[in-house]
């Protein structure tokens, strides 16, 4: 009997029992041997790595199922501080990285988290932060840990979700303890708060303990993922102090021993990835907003007053950030370059 034959028999099969077999006809569209791949991330499935979990269906797909790559949730492969270890290591293929969980570790893309960069717009901030993955600088951050830049993560610009009193002025910050990093953090101390840099899968429980009194996260996805929302009674709607930067990078040895073709498939897949990811936090806005208002006070600032915040929190923030790191690397060229790629992203 040939498979000519038996076919028909085997797709009726696959559809009686839900399932499907594979068939001359749905060969691999990318020829090349088997790889598998696993990727560390901390926490639960959710926006962030939703343009990475279809980058990995996409990739077994093209290959035929060769080439798998698995992401590794809940920090079974490594904590969020120690990702980068990981990979210099060569204990995975590939991590996700915030910046600001080791900012000795990568001090060039501490820049991503500096106050009020021309990130706004989802588009300028996919363009910019896509170019910034080639900087020299940020490259050679990675570098140091056999890690090669993949793909941003695209981080909403942040808003701070809390509880107690509400921080309607300026004024309202002084003294309170809030969960910011980097650039962001310091522009909080501007105001007099208390910069606190824990770990994300740690906020809510410092807010229940009473250790904290308000946290700065990616609007609105982050602050719901990390159950922060649960805990809150107020949130700034307005105040887009910043952003950071919560890319995926992938270890260098395991990319170089890669096919080309396979090398390809990853490289021409990023604008994918990104948008897949742009579109999970959008959906998931359309559903936490309306909980955020019916459950949570609004703090909407005036202009003066966010006027009043970029003057202090703005120029300064950037000018001692650029002196402190001159002899690391040209820190103002890396700064430049934002607002350089920011009016190219705008300028088309």
């Amino acid at each position: 009997m040939t498979f000519k034959t038996i076919a028909p028999a085997l797709l009726a099969a696959a559809a009686l029992f839900g399932g499907s077999f594979s068939t001359p006809a749905e060969a691999a569209n990318v020829e090349g041997p088997k790889v598998f791949w696993k990727l560390s991330m901390w926490g639960n499935p959710r926006a962030l790595s939703a343009g990475m979990e279809e980058l990995a269906a996409k990739v077994s797909e093209e290959t035929g199922g060769n080439f798998e790559i698995k992401i590794f949730y809940g920090a079974q492969l490594s904590s969020n501080r120690e990702n980068l270890d990981g990979l210099k290591l060569n204990a995975f293929e590939g991590a996700a990285i915030c910046n600001f969980y080791h900012p000795g570790k990568n001090p060039a893309w501490m820049v991503f988290s500096l106050p009020f960069l021309p990130l706004g717009d989802p588009e300028v901030d996919k363009y910019v932060r896509s170019k910034m993955m080639e900087h020299p600088a940020i490259v050679a951050d990675m570098e140091k840990w056999n890690a090669i830049p993949y793909v941003s993560g695209l981080l909403p610009q942040y808003e701070i979700l809390g509880k107690g009193p509400v921080p309607d002025t300026l004024e309202g910050w002084a003294g309170k303890r809030v969960r910011a990093g980097g650039g962001l953090g310091t522009a909080m101390e501007k105001l007099g708060a208390v910069k606190q840099t824990l770990p994300a899968g740690e906020t809510s429980t410092a807010f229940q303990r009473g250790a904290l009194d308000a946290a700065a996260f990616p609007f609105t996805y982050a602050h719901v993922s990390f159950k922060i929302s649960d805990e809150a009674e107020w949130y700034t709607s307005n105040l887009a102090p910043g952003t950071s930067e919560c890319g995926w990078v992938f270890n260098k040895t395991s990319y170089d021993s890669l096919p080309p073709q396979y090398q390809a498939l990853l490289m021409d897949n990023r604008d994918m990835v990104m948008d897949v990811t742009q579109a999970a936090y959008a959906e998931q806005d359309k559903k936490n907003l309306p909980m955020f208002e019916e459950t949570m006070t609004k703090i909407t600032y005036s202009d003066e007053e966010l006027a009043r915040f970029r003057e202090i929190a703005g120029q300064p923030v950037w000018d001692e950030w650029i002196a402190a790191n001159a002899d690391k690397f040209d820190a103002q060229a890396v700064f430049d370059a934002i607002f350089t790629y920011a009016d190219e992203a705008m300028s088309q």
